[in-house]
């Protein structure tokens, strides 16, 4: 029993860790929209390449688009 105690904490563990990379993904995508928006185009290509290989490497999650690379009309 203290053992499946110990896989539930460190399950719970690792989802906070995983909710924390998700908030700073949505810090990240926010500052690269206000960067794209800020005539920036450059800075926010960097971060997109960034933000494009946490998710790849890290996470591995499939890419999103990045509000820079979203169309408006």
């Amino acid at each position: 029993m203290a053992e499946n105690a110990e896989i539930r904490q460190l399950r719970d563990e690792v989802e906070r860790y995983r909710q924390a990379a998700q908030d700073a993904l949505e810090q990240l995508d926010w500052c690269i929209g206000y960067l794209h928006g800020s005539r920036k185009a450059s800075v926010a290509a960097a971060l997109g390449r960034n933000r494009s290989h946490i998710r790849r490497s890290l996470l591995h999650r499939a890419e999103e688009d990045t509000p820079s690379n979203m169309t408006t009309e």
